[in-house]
């Protein structure tokens, strides 16, 4: 019924790290039906620390067996068993890489003796191994090494058990019971208190600090989202280890959340965010008058004594944007310095024509420097969500009691949080309008 499993590694990820030592307790839920255990050549060296910590040294493992040479053994003792480990998610995604390596497909139920023990055992400061069994009374003989491991897990699993736990093993094991992909030092109730509403949420470290700022359409399904898979690679292995709390912000409608999102990204700067993380207005789309007679518009890095007509963060989007003016008001792509095919068009208007469509594009731009609202219809409340320009800048954002109330500016600014403005949110707030025009209520001041 149940394979009690534990491993001794090279590291802390399977993807860039071997197995040095596996051992497995096979149970039928009253008693050990058997054992198996064997070093295990991990190919690679065992660093210093690991050395110290577990006692397995290069010379015990370099004339163990290779992974795959006991691989099939190890499939045989695992398949259709439930894998039972402390801290499962560890042993588990070492031992189903090394065996698709091997090329062979394993998939199992999963229980953690860990998360197991916080409910059954409620109350105990600590729950890693050493300590549980040091509570517990649970001998070991070998800490952090696979056979003593896997034989205080298999005493912990029984004492659970004993304790009742059938109920509590069988609740574990239903699909909804979600708590077993969680990050080893994240308690389930940070998953089970989130909301199924947009927001943004934030995961803490051990010491509170945010690591990371996400946003959702629905907090409790994205947050989920990322614990879920077995990637394995040492960055994301590391990424969930480090989370130790979540805490997170309801916001009234996905727009609001994405920009609240991108505004706390450049609050907090978070170790394991990577995009918002740039330099700020980067490139800008300028008017300049060529030795002809005719306007140009071209999109140059931004300039600190040279205001742009309008400033992106990243170029691909300054580019879409300048096409889109080319396409709507028949410019010259290469006279806009897009099309760099050839070297110069031959213009068949006059500067003062063609000048006159160039004029209408600056005027587009001018008037997206306007003030208006964004409207939208809470998601949750079906109060109406408020996001507030003025003269072309974020002022910010809010819930308003109806439409009605969107008439006046000053009524409108009563009900708005003010948040800092950023490139990045003004590129999403100008593609926003474009895509839902029925959304934006223009203003007067």
């Amino acid at each position: 019924m149940y394979a009690i499993v534990d491993i001794e590694t090279t590291g802390s990820h399977a993807q860039d790290n071997g197995i040095t030592e596996i051992a497995i307790v096979l149970h039928d839920g009253e008693k050990v039906e058997g054992r198996f255990s064997t070093l295990v050549n991990p190919l690679v060296p065992i660093p210093p620390y690991v050395v110290s910590l577990t006692g397995i040294t290069n010379a015990m493992v370099a004339t163990a067996p290779l992974f795959k040479d006991v691989a099939a053994n190890i499939h045989r003792l695992l398949e259709g068993r439930i894998f039972v480990a402390h801290n499962v998610n560890f042993d588990y995604s070492f031992i189903r890489y090394h065996l698709q390596a091997a090329g062979l497909y394993w998939q199992a139920r999963k229980l953690c003796t860990l998360r197991l023990s916080r409910a059954a055992f409620p109350g105990i400061p600590k729950y890693g191994l050493g300590h549980i069994c040091r509570t517990l009374d649970i001998p070991v003989n070998g800490r952090h090494r696979a056979t003593g491991d896997a034989d205080a897990t298999t005493i912990l699993l029984e004492k659970i058990i004993e304790k009742g736990g059938e109920k509590l093993i069988r609740d574990f094991l239903k699909k909804e019971a979600r708590e077993q992909i969680l990050p080893p030092n994240l308690p389930q109730e940070h998953v089970k208190n989130l909301p199924q509403t947009p927001g943004v949420y934030y995961f803490h470290d051990s010491k509170g600090s945010v690591i990371y700022v996400g946003k959702a359409r629905c907090l409790r399904k994205r947050v989920i989202s990322h614990f879920t898979g077995l990637d394995t690679g040492k960055k994301r292995q590391g990424f969930l280890r480090e989370i130790h709390s979540i805490s997170f912000k309801e916001c009234p409608t996905e727009l609001t959340a994405s920009i609240l999102e991108s505004v706390e990204i450049k609050r907090l700067w978070p170790v394991y965010n990577v995009s918002q993380k740039h330099a700020e207005k980067l490139y800008g789309i300028y008017l300049f008058e060529d030795g002809r007679g005719y306007l140009r518009l071209a999109i140059d890095k931004k300039r600190k004594l040279l205001e742009p007509l309008v400033a992106f963060s990243v170029l691909s989007d300054a580019n879409r944007y300048l096409w889109k003016l080319v396409k709507d008001f028949e410019l010259d792509a290469v006279y806009c310095f897009l099309d760099r095919s050839v070297k110069e068009s031959a213009l068949t208007d006059t500067p003062d024509v063609y000048n006159a469509r160039v004029q209408l594009a600056v005027l587009r731009m001018q008037e997206e420097k306007g003030t208006y609202a964004i409207l939208e219809t809470c998601e949750i409340t079906k109060n109406i969500s408020c996001i507030l320009i003025e003269k072309g800048r974020f002022f910010g954002m809010g819930v308003l009691p109806d439409k009605s109330a969107a008439q006046e500016i000053e009524l409108i600014r009563t009900h708005m949080t003010p948040y800092p403005e950023n490139e990045t949110l003004k590129s999403m707030l100008r593609s926003y309008s474009d895509k839902y025009p029925a959304r934006v209520r223009q203003l007067g001041l």
